[in-house]
This record gives C-alpha cells, structure tokens and sequence, in this order.
C-alpha cells in the first residue's frame, strides 16, 4: 500500500494531483480509498478496460437516491439528472445518444468555426482594453462555452448569463466535495434546476412551433413515436448545458495555465501556429479538464487481481491514467508535438464525450487567439484550484498583458 494520503481532496494533492497519482499507479493501481469510500483505478489499461466493462455501469445517480431518502433538495436533484444520458446505461442510452447524435454531425459543429473566433476576439479586444491583472477565465475562458451553447441551442444572447450561473449550480452538485455544506449546495442547485427547467420547457414549445437552424430544433427533427420528448429534450438541454461548459472552461484555463509554466512551449506554439492541433491534445493529455469518472458496481468482478463487488463505487482517475509510463513516454513532460497521443481526457467508448469535437475546437481557437494577440501574457498570481474530486479546475486565472 502506498505511503502517502489517498486523499485527493486534501490540499496538497488538489492543487498538484499528479505525484500522489503516480504513486498509487506504481504501488497500488486498484486502491481501495477510506475517504473516497471508492476503488481508485489509475493504470491506464486497466481505466480503458473499465469504459467497456458491463459490471461497472454509468446508471450512478439513480443507487444514490435511496440511500439519502429523506433529504428533499438533494433527492429532486438528483432525480431531475437521474434521466441523462452520460448517467445512463444501454438501451436507454443507445436510443438518446443516436437521437443526440444528429445534432452533433460533424459538419455542424465545422460550421461554428467564424462564429466562435468572432466570439473570443471580441472578449479579447475587452480584455485589451483594461489595464493592470485580470482573470483570464471570467474575462475569456468562461464566457466562451457559454455564449456558444446559447446560440446552438437558440436561445437569445442575452440569456447567456443565466446559462452560467445554472451550469455553475449544477456543478455545485456533480463536482462538489461533501461535508457541511452538501445540504446548502443542494438547495442552491434546486432552485437554479428548477428555473432552468421552466425556462427550456418554454424554448422547447417556441422550437415546436417554429423551429429553426439550432441544435434543439435538429434534436427534435426526428418523426415518430422514438422521437425524443419535452421532457428529455429538456434534459438534454441540461445535460448539454452543463457538461459543454464545465469541461471547455477548464480546458481552455488550464491550457493557458500549462503554457505559461512552460515559456519554451508557449514560444514554440507562437512560431508555430500549425501545431495547435496536437499541442491541444497533448494539453488535455498533461492537465485535462476532468480528473474522475464514477462508476457504480452492478455486479462482481475483478480488476488486477482485486474482487470489485456490487455496490461499491469505482473512480476512473483519468489524471493518473493520462500519465501512466506505460503508455506515454516522458509522460510528466508536456510536448506539443506528441505523437500518438491516445488520450482519455474524454472518456472511451459508448460514454465518450458526445461533445468532444465542439470542446476541441473551442480550445484549439480560444487558444490559437490568446497565443497570437496576447504576446506579453504572464501570470499575476499563484492561481488555485476549486476543491474537487472530479474537475480539475481554476477558481481564477490571474494575468497580465504587457505591450
């Protein structure tokens, strides 16, 4: 067993996870964690196997509404996500996912590609404008995925502030840490759901009535009786909400991050700017967005040697799996121009990332722009990390832009 806490909430290992994780991959890569009440996998052979593994199902949320009957806010919550795809398992999640799949064809998404630059220079010209430190993220990196969702959803641009703050509530829940302040999060996420709710159910009638280019009216061009529902089209309003904005916040944040702790890198990509393809791979390798996936056990197995049984709780720790020497040479290094890179920052197999392509080209763009219009970018401060499990992201990102 490993020497060191296991503990990835404790200080240490939020701000810096990657030497905690190498340890537990190289002395206990099936780790049962006390904290956690979970098995933390960090190998990443065996993380891969795991996405295709059926006695470790997606269906996460549902085994939690029992167990804390009683507590109304935190129960409705969890009621109103337990119909998302990303926590369901086949068949439900084969039929929503093809259905959702329509709208995320690769054309579609191609086509952003002037809508979302136009986007990050106009936060970027603002950001020039203003002298002295700010925070990248609020100024650039959060506003970002939001604006976009609201346009692919066609919702009015002046909405676009609701939708951070509800995928901010909902991150309260699905990214929170526990302890004393679990109730208080709860009833703040209920009230944001609630309104959240109200206001897609009335997107989804005026899309009904008359539908348009956006991505809710592709949702639901399908004829016949498979068709997706008002409820589900709300639901997966939400689910598109939530996890498209969440993951590219980070992505774009803690590229930037990596970049400027690496100078060399930041100067390589300036010179050249044909490599931002692999280097955002290469950034969602070494820093990604999302350190955790949960599975819930349904039935045993066995992972290195180690019985997994029914009703326990497994942790995908994508971190450590990204970094396992095994796969990755150097894999503590960052290098832009890795090659093969395969990755896991967005999940494998049935459950990957549904919105990968979008949250790629988002940070492929966000960053391509502040490399080549923010040349005197440095940091203004120790940033810190939100106290997370399963996010790996920034309370802030303070910098500065000298001429």
């Amino acid at each position: 067993m490993p020497a060191v806490t296991d503990d990835l909430l404790a200080l240490p290992a939020n701000t810096d996870p990657y030497p905690l994780l190498r340890d537990l991959r190289d002395s206990d890569p099936v780790h049962w964690s006390e904290p956690h009440r979970a098995w933390l996998i960090t190998r990443y052979d065996d993380v891969s196997a795991a996405f295709q593994n059926k006695a470790l199902s997606s269906d996460r949320v549902r085994p939690l509404l029992a167990a804390r009957a009683g507590r109304p806010a935190t129960t409705t919550v969890l009621s109103l996500m337990s119909d998302w795809m990303v926590v369901s398992d086949p068949p439900a999640h084969t039929r929503l996912r093809k259905l959702a799949a329509g709208a995320f064809k690769g054309q579609r998404i191609a086509g952003m590609t002037e809508m979302i630059t136009r986007i990050v220079d106009e936060h970027i010209d603002a950001f020039l404008t203003e002298p002295g430190p700010q925070d990248l993220i609020e100024r650039v990196a959060y506003p970002l995925p939001a604006i976009v969702i609201a346009t692919m959803l066609g919702a009015p641009p002046e909405d676009r502030d609701r939708f951070r703050d509800w995928s901010d509530e909902l991150a309260l829940v699905a990214f929170g840490t526990g302890g004393a302040a679990r109730a208080e999060r709860h009833e703040r996420a209920l009230r944001g759901l609630i309104e959240m709710q109200t206001y897609f159910g009335a997107l989804v009638e005026q899309r009904r009535r008359d539908p348009g280019d956006d991505m809710l009216s592709a949702l639901m061009a399908r004829d016949g009786s498979d068709g997706l529902s008002d409820d589900e089209l709300v639901a997966m309003c939400a689910l598109l909400l939530f996890a498209g904005h969440e993951t590219t916040t980070n992505s774009i944040a803690n590229s930037v991050l990596a970049l400027l702790r690496h100078p060399d890198h930041l100067d390589r990509l300036r010179q050249e700017p044909e490599l931002i393809g692999p280097a955002v791979e290469e950034l969602l390798r070494f820093d990604g967005p999302i350190k955790v996936l949960n599975r819930w056990v349904v039935s045993e197995t066995q992972i290195q040697g180690r019985t997994i049984a029914p009703g326990q709780r497994v942790h995908l720790v994508l971190a450590a799996a990204n970094r396992d020497p095994e796969k990755f040479t150097d894999p503590d290094v960052l290098d832009l121009g890795r090659s093969p890179n395969p990755h896991v920052a967005f999940g494998k197999g049935i459950h990957a990332c549904i919105g990968a392509q979008l949250a790629r080209m988002e940070t492929r763009i966000a960053l391509a722009r502040v490399v080549a219009r923010m040349p005197g970018l440095a940091l203004a401060g120790e940033p810190q990390w939100k106290a997370s499990l399963a996010s790996r992201s920034l309370e802030a990102l303070p910098v500065r832009c000298s001429p």
